[in-house]
């Protein structure tokens, strides 16, 4: 049979299924269930760099339900919490900004036992909105990464009421795991935030009393949270999964007692922040009892540090081929020398980047990127960015994409064409590798008109 004769049989097939009207339907970006045959060490590295959403989604706090009681109508609702620490009501023009901008992961940090009801059962209308904002992300592009973020604390009560803990833990994941099932492989799940290590177990500017019983809970909980994803269904059992760090601290995630869950899948990376020295990166402009306040950064002794504290990562996870997330990386701006910041944030990324970590950047209101005007708030820091990875390729993928080529082997042919029609028609393991490149028509659509177009490219 000619070539053209296949294309017919297999085109008439997909249009007899779908109707002959070709009504589109709703756009099928990166979350249309998609994953794709790569590492997570690809997947990492296609990230770029990325920044978070802070102060938002994991907003929470007793007082937010008694100003409700006293100004609103007594009912809390998700708008509540999103704007409860000063942020806006978050829009896809704001989440849009941030591709344009140059970012290739968002971090969404949540408090899910907001609005919670009892048996932990996570709020119905919290979920939907941060489906909502997920969406965006994924459609502007960029991947995206869920966790249980601090959620008002409840993590660092686990050595004291480990039971209850463990219970309500693995009855949240169950939860956000089964809700965000089907989505493809630009959503990535984060265990917990940077709460596993607990102080009253092991001090660590003490003697090592605790130490292994501190650490064994860290690894206990990130074990939980593999086998509970992987064992719930849709995409779930391939997802890739981000592990957070024993208090994602660069040394002490670096500690031999620090083991990365077994998982059958082998899709995990490490999670670790990023807030040194504190003086800079934490303090604004008050002193503590723990550091002072600085408002420079930049001197030899600086660079030598971020230098060798990246290369701590780079040689205890990724030579060993574990891909490594700095989940927060940041500094405050009050108090603080602007060029200093400018320096600190491009110097922390490029030295990330480099040794191919994806460094995410904390970003709260009011801080590095201006929610109201949609782009980062310093327009040298974003040149400086734009460097460190090359924005006009995206995700820093510099390789001509092939229109057409959505099985990711280079060309465009019969192959490509076969597959869309499989994946059309919904049959069972169908998996594109790259959607984008068969949205021939541009409209962030991939259906019959594309493969329309496809079939006259090859007749």
């Amino acid at each position: 049979m000619k070539k053209s004769g296949i294309i017919s049989a297999v085109l008439s097939t997909v249009i007899s299924v779908q109707s002959v009207t070709c009504i589109k339907s709703e756009a099928l970006p990166k979350q249309n269930g998609t994953m794709r045959d790569i590492t997570t060490m690809e997947l990492v590295r296609d990230m770029g760099i990325g920044i978070n959403l802070g102060n938002t989604f994991e907003a929470c706090g007793d007082w937010i339900a008694d100003v409700d009681k006293q100004w609103g109508n007594g009912v809390l609702e998700p708008v509540d919490y999103e704007t409860a620490w000063g942020s806006p009501v978050i829009t896809r023009e704001m989440i849009q900004g941030m591709a344009d901008e140059g970012f290739g992961v968002v971090r969404v940090p949540v408090a899910w036992s907001n609005i919670i009801g009892e048996g932990y059962k996570i709020s119905e209308a919290y979920d939907e909105r941060i489906h909502e904002v997920v969406d965006w992300i994924i459609d502007a592009d960029m991947y995206c990464i869920i966790n249980i973020h601090w959620d008002n604390g409840w993590v660092n009560t686990f050595p004291d009421n480990k039971e209850e803990c463990m219970k309500r833990y693995e009855t949240m994941w169950t939860q956000i795991a089964d809700s965000f099932k089907d989505y493809g492989d630009y959503l990535m799940f984060e265990s917990q935030n940077e709460e596993l290590g607990w102080e009253s177990v092991w001090n660590p500017w003490g003697s090592t009393a605790g130490k292994a019983e501190s650490y064994g809970l860290v690894n206990e909980i990130n074990q939980k949270f593999v086998d509970v994803v992987r064992n719930s269904g849709g995409n779930n059992p391939e997802r890739h999964l981000l592990i957070s760090g024993y208090n994602t601290g660069f040394d002490r995630t670096c500690d031999p007692l620090f083991k990365m869950p077994q998982d059958p899948a082998n899709r995990m990376a490490v999670s670790v922040h990023y807030y040194t020295p504190a003086g800079f990166a934490i303090l604004e402009d008050e002193d503590a009892e723990w550091a002072k306040a600085r408002a420079t950064w930049g001197t030899d002794d600086d660079l030598r540090e971020l230098s060798e504290q990246m290369d701590m990562m780079k040689t205890g996870f990724i030579d060993k081929g574990i891909p490594v997330i700095i989940g927060e990386y940041g500094c405050p701006i009050k108090g603080k020398d602007p060029d200093s910041v400018r320096l600190f944030l491009s110097s922390v990324c490029r030295a990330a980047y480099e040794r191919q970590l994806c460094p995410v950047l904390w970003s709260t209101p009011g801080g590095h990127y201006d929610r109201d005007a949609c782009k980062l708030a310093d327009q040298k820091l974003k040149t400086l960015f734009n460097e460190i990875c090359d924005s006009s390729a995206k995700h820093g993928n510099t390789e001509e994409k092939v229109e057409g080529d959505v099985n990711g082997d280079g060309e465009f042919g019969i192959s490509d064409v076969v597959l869309l029609q499989k994946w059309l028609l919904a049959i069972p393991g169908t998996k594109l590798a790259d959607w984008k490149a068969g949205d021939l028509c541009e409209d962030d659509v991939l259906d019959a008109f594309d493969l329309c177009v496809m079939r006259e490219r090859l007749v």
